[in-house]
């Protein structure tokens, strides 16, 4: 006799329905997430808000005992977050002494005295089709080129210390960028941590001192110093390379980018902001071990200087930092140690790492805590343990975070400085084949290959590679359809509609 509609025969011959499938599940129930700091709050505030505390418990080991930046960076991703969460911006600003960062400038990178803008928007538009920057090489072989930044909406709005939302009318260059944020590290951690706990996580102070193991290797508990054992089904560790949970359970396994990426250390003063104008960008300005950042918050400027530890002293390092500042300080200099690179696995058995500390170049660090957890969310564990889940979650994890690395790579390959061991090092250094494809193409016919999991786009790239002197041999010949007086006339005008438009726009500081 056939089974009733909808059962499923057991292979024994009893029927399985829905209610004793739902049984055999075992699902996560309760997560603990390691370390405090933003990146711990923003998983709790981003899982509490989407599981609720009826399907899943969440709770923070929030510890004391951990480096505690200025500032925090958030880029044009971190509105996905604001969408997702129901964050009000101007709350948000308010209660974090944030800013508006419409990119990033960079100082003597390539050579001493060059200077470039990353903005968060496109350079130009196609003509026919062909990518902007093709024609643009084609005015420079001709000895006619203006700077690449006048061509982008946001790194002209950030010169001129002005900001607005992008406009609305898809016909306005004002529609072309995007935005970001500079924080108070403080302050977001605090605001954060309200909301989360306001959305039923949990705060849990401490630090833990032990990892208890089981025969298969999972994590039964974290035991805490001074305290009893703290257990769940799933543990996020925010400490990266390094954490306890990284040591115990994946016996320290990483992949090791110190020979690309050699800053491993910085220094860090906060002064308080003096003026009325407020940039809505930060500088990174290279150094002789490292490289130097300026970070604009409402009431205070976060300074730092990450350099590398075989370069630089601490002291030495200190000394370079506070001997380019002048007028007071808010803090005494505050130093951070890192290790450059990522774990072999980021999640394994019932442990999730997400990828820890970067030192702040290109502003990565909140976007990769951020992409992590929404990247759990959408591979959330059909099972408390689920191999085929935690595959598809590291496959595209590493492939994020190792296109990142070469983004960051390439600012220090692309030199020509030999003024110093350091940079002298990092132009002769070998670098991933990734990379180096990347880079030969785009030397060769201005041409660009994106990889899957890029973060930034082609502009980014094309900002990048001209703005550190990669020029390319030839162009595209197709910009040769128009011929060079058309060129010209359409690039002219192209400048002059950017310019016209941001002159419109309000201070920053309004």
């Amino acid at each position: 006799m056939d089974p009733n509609p909808g059962q499923l025969m057991h292979p024994k011959g009893a029927p399985r329905g829905p209610k004793m499938r739902r049984m055999s599940r075992e699902r996560v129930q309760d997560i603990v997430i390691v370390g405090g700091g933003a990146a711990a709050w923003l998983a709790a505030a981003t899982l509490s808000r989407a599981l609720k505390p009826s399907f899943c418990r969440v709770r923070v080991l929030d510890s004391p005992q951990r480096a505690k930046p200025l500032s925090e960076v958030a880029l044009p991703s971190f509105h996905r977050l604001n969408n997702l969460l129901g964050i009000n911006e101007d709350d948000l600003l308010q209660r974090t002494g944030g800013t508006f960062r419409l990119g990033e400038q960079f100082n003597d990178w390539g050579r001493i005295g060059d200077q470039y803008f990353h903005g968060f928007g496109p350079l130009g538009v196609k003509l026919d089709a062909v990518p902007f920057h093709h024609y643009w090489l084609k005015l420079r072989e001709s000895g006619e080129s203006a700077p690449l930044e006048q061509y982008c909406a946001a790194a002209m709005a950030a010169k001129l210390d002005r900001f607005a939302h992008p406009s609305q009318d898809r016909q306005s260059f004002l529609s072309f960028y995007s935005y970001g944020y500079h924080f108070d590290a403080a302050l977001l951690e605090s605001y954060l941590r309200k909301y989360a706990l306001a959305h039923g996580a949990l705060r849990i102070e401490g630090n833990a001192v032990e990892v208890q193991l089981s025969e298969d290797g999972f994590v039964g508990a974290l035991l805490l110093e001074g305290g009893g054992p703290v257990g769940a089904d799933l543990y996020i560790d925010t400490g990266g390379i390094g954490s306890l949970i990284h040591s115990r359970v994946f016996k320290g396994a990483h992949e090791d980018w110190s020979r690309w990426l050699p800053c491993d250390r910085a220094v860090t003063v906060a002064q308080p902001r003096a003026g009325e104008q407020i940039p809505p960008y930060a500088e990174s300005s290279a150094r002789a071990a490292g490289w130097q950042w300026r970070i604009p918050l409402q009431d205070q400027i976060d300074h730092g200087y990450a350099y590398s530890s075989a370069h630089s002293s601490d002291e030495e390092a200190a000394d370079t930092l506070l001997s380019g500042l002048s007028g007071s300080r808010l803090t005494e200099p505050r130093f951070i140690r890192w290790p450059q690179g990522r774990p072999k696995k980021f999640w394994d058995k019932n442990c999730l790492l997400l990828p820890g500390v970067f030192d702040p170049l290109e502003a990565t660090g909140l976007h990769l805590a951020q992409t992590s957890v929404t990247r759990l969310l959408t591979l959330f564990p059909v099972q408390r343990f689920s191999p085929l889940d935690m595959e598809e979650y590291n496959r595209l994890a590493i492939q994020e975070s190792e296109r990142i690395r070469d983004f960051r790579i390439a600012h220090f390959k692309a030199t020509q400085r030999d003024d110093s061991p350091f940079w002298l090092q990092r132009g002769r250094m070998p670098i991933p084949e990734t990379l180096e494809s990347k880079i030969d193409l785009f030397a060769r016919c201005a041409r660009l290959a994106m990889f899957d999991e890029e973060h930034f786009g082609e502009d980014s790239w094309i900002s990048l590679f001209l703005g550190q002197n990669v020029l390319p041999q030839d162009y595209d010949p197709l910009a040769d359809v128009l011929d060079l007086e058309e060129t010209r006339t359409a690039l002219r005008r192209m400048r002059t509609l950017i310019q016209d438009a941001v002159n419109t726009l309000p201070a920053h500081a309004q």
